[in-house]
């Protein structure tokens, strides 16, 4: 045999041996996955990538399929292969990270990323890197729940899906849906994985409890079709996940695989419902959870995301979806545990999913998956079903013409004020009443109340008591040792106790024994109001309900959550809610009270009340410029529109020294606002039993004018500055020498049995100079001209006539008659006598009569001469109390659905009987101007009503845009020489910010 037929046979036969151990490893590749159909080409010509959950103008038809066509025939086989993965992306690691994704996106080509932890504008800048660098635009993924803050740092957190699930209101969740959807947008998202669709019927799954809606499959699906609808309506695509169902689960998929024994009419009827309904509203895309459910698959813990059966036969043939389907993440060990990278890759893509989603080794996988392509277990037409549809999505999505996104304000976009203000309604309509014995909610009758609050829990409780204690004086009790704890709450009609854990759906919630042991024995000794911010399954390991008589769940730990829930728990807001899921025979799922709501002061965003908050926060401009031109140190502005307090800020410090920051709870002596703050409404009680009327005549209320030049004035002259009064008369310069010191006559530094008037710290007047006082009142002049001259002589008199009258003093009447039933525990005369000193901001440095630091004094000489209770000065407030009694007077006599006054009392005291006479003023309210100037910016409606004081004040309410504008300082500390406050109109400014900021 020649040497060239030697070669030609060696050639023969070692192409036959490569040709035969080649077929035998295909056969062995094939039986290896004999399992699955090695050709889809059936299903994929009977769901032709046309027919999918995408409407659109068959115009838009054509051109999207166009560029589809065009971009996969311009793609190698590799680059086909690397859109099928979405790889894991972090904002927070360093970059040898950065790194290995570009080079993902460069060599294995990659279709897309899911971003993990970080920061958003971190995340912005990569993503415009990566994409820049992809030839085909990256799908951007990430888990957004309740928003982008599942993953992000400084972005805003939604509600968790269970609190939604105790809401009734579907447009509510729609409308989260639609600001997740812009925030996702905004950021270069396009698939948000959510929503959960799982029905959480086992309490101890402790991986979706808190990520679902509920346990009732009707519930889970409304939610989770309006959260879809939102979020698509934004072009941002949802995902319905786990299918085929995680909420009996007793497992972490993340650490090992779980197992669902339910029979597939079951699962069929229950966990597929959500995804049959969602199919028809148009979900864009599925993700498929690793599972084992014998039911859907035979082979023993063989994870549902690499079943054929699960995914195709079932998903795609049975339930008919064809939008793209994600694996659940590979990494997850529920799914690592079964299988190697590579082969896992390779299972999940032959099962029928079109995105594998976080695969831990791209370049093994893509290696795997060309091998069998090669071994032909797949076909070219099963590569391009998948290719070819995420390609279409990339088009819907807008990436075949990528913008980079502008990182300028971002943050500042994702965290608008909008955000909040849905929070607010979220909160309003989930919170649920479980138990109200004796109608305990909510409450009311505040005057006969005493309440005490008590916390159990590791969390928070800041905004809950801060709010709490708006509505009425809450003491927080707290004491280790259960019988001391009793000895202290036995003064107490009732004790709030909250139960505050930290909002992390990961965390355990459960009560712990001890905690469990406080809250039997407070319940049995005590009327209570349980509140709960943990989830509802933390009421299960509660033995009894019997000794609670209100049961208050409110779902979670958040600033917004606590502070609607102490509304709801005084009326501001009634009860919306329902259960979510059954935690007891009594609690099940869709229970929920309603509560009564009494028409009290309440909290929320401005956006709420048709108010524009970025002008609102133009205040705050205003209040600097007054804190640094000296005008005054600090200062309170709280506004309320339709009764809600939309704004409430301090500003600034109570002195220049910068020592002690203005807190809302800080009172100020709030000078001539007591006219309307305590004189006013008890001579309007007077009036509305018929005691006085607007012809009284002075000598017939106070005999002691009888026989004066007063005795004709008519009472509604009197209230209107219309009775030729004089302004005022400084009564201390008659006590004091040439120097200003006081005299002995007049005054001693230690009480005495004649000498118990307190004008200041160890000076005290003469008991009898009040009548010294009236004296001079009765005895004064009358002005010469009729005209309106503004007198503090007016509310000096009615005190005396109130006084008379009852046999009260007016500091009692007050509280007795409005401050105790209204809440207003802050509003009072001589505060020292009730709070720390420090919370009372000074109003002058005195030397002229007291040589002092007037701090818990009143400020004006003449009612520190009445001991600190004045009809016209005396009363010290914060912002939060005067607005309730500015709301009382808006709501014409009615607050807390109590009946103070009539209406038609109100309305005859809010009357300008003389304005043709060129006098603005009502019956002791003050009025907008009729000319240039006057106390408001010239845009009150001429139906408002209020007050200003000297020490920098103001109260005002505008029936017609239902406002109400609260200012308070201390202008006249350390003097008050200049009063540049009033010159330079800051109050005035202020108001006229507010009404350019209503919208509607």
């Amino acid at each position: 045999m020649k040497n060239k037929d030697i070669r030609n046979l060696f050639l023969y036969v070692l192409f036959f041996f490569v040709a035969s151990c080649s077929t035998t490893k295909k056969n062995e590749s094939k039986a290896k996955f004999a399992h699955i159909p090695t050709v889809v080409d059936e299903y994929i010509v009977d769901n032709s990538l046309d027919t999918d959950t995408i409407q659109e103008p068959i115009a838009l038809f054509t051109e999207r399929k166009k560029w589809v066509d065009s971009v996969y025939t311009t793609m190698t086989f590799r680059e086909r292969l690397g859109q099928l993965f979405m790889v894991a992306a972090y904002s927070n690691k360093d970059n040898a990270h950065v790194n290995s994704i570009e080079k993902l996106i460069s060599d294995s080509k990659v279709g897309g990323l899911i971003f993990f932890q970080g920061g958003p504008v971190r995340q912005a800048k990569l993503i415009n890197r990566f994409q820049a660098q992809s030839k085909i635009p990256l799908f951007i993924g990430n888990d957004a729940e309740w928003g982008l803050s599942m993953r992000l740092d400084s972005t805003y957190t939604y509600p968790w899906n269970m609190t939604l699930g105790a809401v009734q209101d579907m447009n509510l969740i729609e409308k989260m849906g639609i600001q997740i959807g812009e925030q996702s947008k905004r950021l270069g998202i396009q698939f948000n994985f959510g929503p959960v669709l799982d029905i959480n019927t086992n309490p101890k799954n402790p991986i979706i409890g808190f990520r679902s809606f509920g346990e009732d499959k009707y519930n889970v699906t409304a939610r989770a079709i309006a959260l879809m609808k939102g979020l698509q309506h934004q072009g941002i695509f949802a995902t319905g996940k786990h299918f085929p169902g995680h909420g009996d689960t007793e497992t972490d998929s993340h650490k090992a695989l779980p197992t669902v024994n339910f029979s597939k009419e079951r699962l069929e009827v229950m966990e597929f419902y959500p995804y049959k309904q969602m199919f028809k509203e148009g979900l864009s895309s599925v993700m498929v959870a690793h599972l084992n459910v014998p039911s859907l698959e035979s082979r023993p813990n063989y994870p549902s995301s690499i079943s054929y059966n699960v995914v195709t036969t079932i998903l795609k043939k049975e339930l008919g979806f064809k939008g793209l389907i994600f694996t659940d993440a590979l990494n997850m060990k529920a799914a690592s545990n079964y299988k190697k990278p590579g082969e896992i890759d390779l299972d999940a893509f032959l099962a029928g999913n079109d995105i594998l989603l976080f695969p831990e080794n791209v370049p093994l996988a893509i290696e795997t998956l060309t091998k069998a392509f090669q071994d032909s277990l797949f076909s070219e037409k099963r590569l391009e079903y998948s290719v070819k549809k995420i390609l279409k999505y990339k088009y819907i999505a807008g990436l075949n013409s990528f913008k980079p996104i502008v990182t300028d304000n971002l943050v500042a976009d994702l965290n608008s004020s909008k955000n909040d203000a849905l929070q607010y309604e979220l909160y309003e309509n989930a919170l649920t009443v479980l138990k109200n014995e004796e109608a305990i909610l909510p409450i009311k009758d505040l005057q006969n109340e005493k309440i005490a609050y008590v916390k159990i829990g590791d969390a928070t409780n800041s905004r809950f008591l801060s709010t709490l204690k708006k509505y009425t004086e809450v003491t927080e009790i707290s004491d280790t040792n259960l019988d001391s704890l009793q000895l202290k709450l036995n003064k107490f009609t009732k004790v709030i106790i909250g139960y505050h854990i930290s909002d992390s759906p990961w965390k355990n919630f459960d009560f712990s024994k001890s905690e469990l042991q406080k809250l039997a024995f407070i319940s049995r000794n005590n009327k209570v109001i349980l509140d709960v911010f943990a989830s509802p399954y933390s009421l299960i390991p509660v033995e009894s309900f019997n000794d609670i008589e209100g049961v208050v769940l409110s779902y979670q730990n958040s600033p917004i959550a606590q502070e609607v829930s102490a509304e709801l728990i005084f009326g501001a807001i009634a009860a919306k809610g329902k259960m979510p899921v059954t935690v007891t025979s009594d609690f099940i799922a869709n229970f929920g009270l309603s509560t009564g709501k009494l028409n009290v002061l309440g909290f929320t965003s401005p956006e709420n009340v048709g108010m524009n908050p970025l002008i609102l926060n133009k205040i705050e401009a205003v209040a600097q410029k007054a804190i640094n031109g000296k005008m005054a140190p600090g200062m309170q502005i709280l506004v309320a529109r339709k009764g809600k307090v939309i704004y409430q800020k301090s500003f600034g410090y109570q002195t220049y020294d910068k020592k002690s920051k203005v807190a809302n709870t800080d009172v100020y002596d709030v000078a001539s606002l007591t006219k309307i703050l305590s004189t006013l409404p008890n001579v309007m009680l007077e009036y509305d039993q018929q005691k006085i009327n607007m012809e009284t005549r002075l000598d017939s209320m106070l005999p002691v004018f009888k026989n004066s030049n007063k005795k004709d004035i008519h009472f509604k002259e009197l209230l209107s500055h219309y009775a030729r009064l004089q302004p005022w008369i400084p009564f201390y310069k008659a006590t004091v020498d040439k120097k200003g010191n006081p005299l002995d006559k007049y005054y001693k530094k230690i009480s005495e049995a004649q000498y118990s008037t307190k004008v200041a710290d160890s000076l005290y007047l003469r008991n009898d100079y009040h009548d010294t006082i009236m004296k001079l009142i009765v005895d004064s002049n009358l002005l010469p001209q009729k005209k309106y001259r503004y007198s503090d002589f007016t509310f000096i008199i009615l005190k005396e006539y109130l006084e008379k009258l009852t046999g009260k003093k007016l500091d009692v009447l007050s509280s007795e008659n409005f401050y105790k039933p209204l809440g207003a525990n802050n509003t009072m005369y001589n505060p020292l006598q009730r709070i720390a000193k420090d919370r009372i901001a000074p109003t002058e440095i005195d030397s002229y009569f007291r040589h002092q630091i007037i701090q818990g004094y009143v400020h004006d000489m003449g009612a520190a001469m009445e001991g600190g209770i004045g009809g016209h000065a005396g009363i010290f407030s914060n912002s939060m109390d005067v607005a309730k009694i500015m709301q009382l007077y808006l709501q014409k006599g009615n607050y807390g659905n109590k009946q103070y006054f009539s209406e038609k009392t109100f309305d005859d005291f809010n009357t300008c009987y003389f304005c043709s006479e060129g006098n603005r003023r009502g019956v002791g309210f003050d009025k907008p101007q009729l000319g240039d100037k006057g106390p408001t910016c010239g845009c009150a409606s001429m139906t408002s009503f209020g007050h200003t004081g000297f020490t920098g004040t103001m109260a005002w309410a505008d029936p017609e845009t239902e406002i109400v504008y609260i200012f308070l300082s201390n202008r006249t500390f350390p003097g008050d020489s200049t009063n540049k406050l009033s010159r330079e109109n800051i109050r005035e400014d202020i108001q006229e910010i507010i009404y350019d900021a209503i919208e509607r």
